[in-house]
């Protein structure tokens, strides 16, 4: 495992108990009903959250509609402690990386993902992996983290030294170019002044 990866997962073990009411995972919860609405517009039954945490997310679109399939895959022990204790059986929790996902080629409508793709060390072998583990015309939702030119510069800077895991922040245009070599119709849209919404589908004909 590298060395940021390490660092995260230790960082989310240690903050998993407090996670959904401390200030470190309130940016995190400044998305949920941004990624719920966004859902609401995607015909969708099957559903990963990778990096799922808690399982915020996944309790909160049950209550919308019990009848999804939902799974959730996440490097932090803790965080996959908290989110069982919250979410039925019928939920398949995974401790696992996003970069090898353990589930065959087209299988989930919607892979989503929430304040966690600044931690990934590399990114493009995370979206490839959820191209493949998507339906063909499934969809890859993302919230996460955003900033300005300026300070994007100052706080990749400061990554750099993190003792949390994150990677990088990426401005629209990287982000774009990254998700449409592998999706198509891809979107970016801020959303207030720190954090930004990305989707793709991957092509009806499965291809890259």
């Amino acid at each position: 495992m590298s060395t940021k990866k390490e660092l995260s997962k230790s960082a989310f073990n240690q903050q998993a108990a407090t996670y959904d009411n401390h200030i470190r995972g309130q940016h995190a919860r400044s998305l949920y009903p941004v990624l719920l609405e966004k859902l609401s517009h995607i015909p969708y039954h099957s559903a990963l959250d990778l990096g799922c945490g808690t399982g915020e997310m996944l309790k909160l679109i049950l209550q919308e509609d019990a009848q999804k399939e939902l799974w959730g895959i996440d490097l932090a022990e803790e965080m996959l402690a908290a989110a069982k204790s919250k979410l039925p059986e019928t939920v398949p929790l995974f401790l696992g990386d996003s970069e090898s996902l353990p589930f065959p080629d087209n299988t989930f409508d919607v892979v989503y993902c929430n304040d966690s793709f600044h931690h990934y060390p590399a990114p493009r072998n995370v979206l490839r992996e959820v191209h493949r583990v998507l339906k063909p015309g499934g969809t890859f939702l993302m919230g996460d983290c955003w900033q300005p030119a300026v300070g994007r510069m100052i706080m990749n800077f400061y990554m750099r030294h993190s003792k949390e895991g994150d990677v990088k922040i990426y401005s629209e245009t990287e982000l774009v170019s990254m998700l449409s070599e592998y999706f198509h119709h891809v979107s970016w849209e801020r959303m207030g002044n720190t954090a930004c919404i990305a989707m793709g589908e991957k092509p009806a004909d499965g291809a890259a």
